[in-house]
């Protein structure tokens, strides 16, 4: 028929009655072909209508399972977050988040190789005795998508050692930053060597982050879920650079981020002073200690 044939006489030939050939074609749309349905978001929204990233959601997921809720499935895990965390998210993300992760019940119950030491109460006397890592996650308003920016502090000079700002982060990021961290102090060479606090992040759960400490001879530790006070430092920090950076910018491109959080992380370390450091720097402060021009503080964590 394609071909100008008449339509009676290619049915009579293949066998087909013209009142069969015509209700179908009337009745039975074309098929439609599957194009694998729109992109994944990569967040969620909460009840202020405020964009949350996965990567957020993930890290909330594994404090809970890590606390009181360790025995949940996915459709608990759901509920959590929609009443402490005020999400707008339901229970088949949670699934796909907790699958990306390996944390639905069957994978839960798996050994896990390196035991999880707790953070303990400690009396800082010096630069480089306690660092803490944390992730902070930056949106680009332009762009409708995240960045992260993982950050090494130390606790007693309060200075920002090194830190990843990209796209993504991942175990291996974290490993990087330790690596350069204790590069940058010289300390690879030292008998002495910092012990790193962290929260219960993907990031610091991983294999590549466990064994660069193990590598390195680090002491990792993790705080407890929904303790943040015992990684003060980083979270005071974060909050410092939402309050005096992320918030006073609305950012155009991963580019922009880029230029403008590096350039303040900068002016943090050199310049910015802070009451608690009698007025210097964190860079000022430090080689003031390590000139004895000033008296030594004693920092309870």
């Amino acid at each position: 028929m394609a071909r100008g044939y008449k339509a009676a006489v290619v049915l009579r030939i293949v066998g087909v009655s013209e009142a069969t050939y015509y209700y179908r074609k009337k009745h039975f749309k074309q098929e439609r072909v599957y194009n694998g349905g729109r992109p994944l978001p990569g967040f969620s929204l909460d009840h202020k209508r405020r964009p949350v990233s996965d990567e957020q959601i993930k890290e909330w997921l594994l404090e809970l399972i890590a606390g009181e809720e360790a025995t949940y499935g996915y459709r608990k895990l759901t509920i959590c977050l929609k009443r402490q965390y005020g999400l707008i998210i339901n229970k088949k993300k949670v699934y796909r988040l907790c699958q990306e992760l390996g944390i639905l019940q069957p994978q839960r119950r798996k050994r896990i190789q390196y035991p999880r030491k707790l953070a303990n109460n400690r009396e800082i006397r010096a630069s480089n005795q306690l660092w803490e890592m944390d992730v902070k996650y930056g949106y680009i308003a332009a762009e409708q998508r995240f960045f992260f920016l993982l950050s090494l502090i130390d606790v007693y000079d309060r200075s920002i050692i090194d830190y990843h700002m990209g796209l993504s982060c991942e175990g291996k990021h974290a490993a990087q930053i330790l690596q350069r961290a204790l590069w940058k102090r010289q300390l690879f060479e030292k008998d002495q060597l910092p012990v790193v606090r962290t929260d219960n992040g993907p990031q610091f759960i991983s294999h590549a982050f466990e064994e660069a400490c193990l590598e390195y001879c680090v002491e990792h530790e993790r705080i407890p879920p929904k303790t943040p006070n015992k990684n003060a430092h980083i979270e005071a920090f974060h909050a410092i650079l939402e309050q005096e950076c992320l918030s006073r910018h609305e950012f155009e491109s991963y580019q922009d981020a880029y230029r403008i959080v590096s350039d303040y992380l900068l002016f943090y370390n050199q310049r910015r002073i802070h009451g608690s450091l009698y007025d210097l720097s964190p860079q000022e402060f430090h080689q003031a200690m390590h000139q004895q021009a000033v008296k030594p503080l004693v920092i309870k964590v």
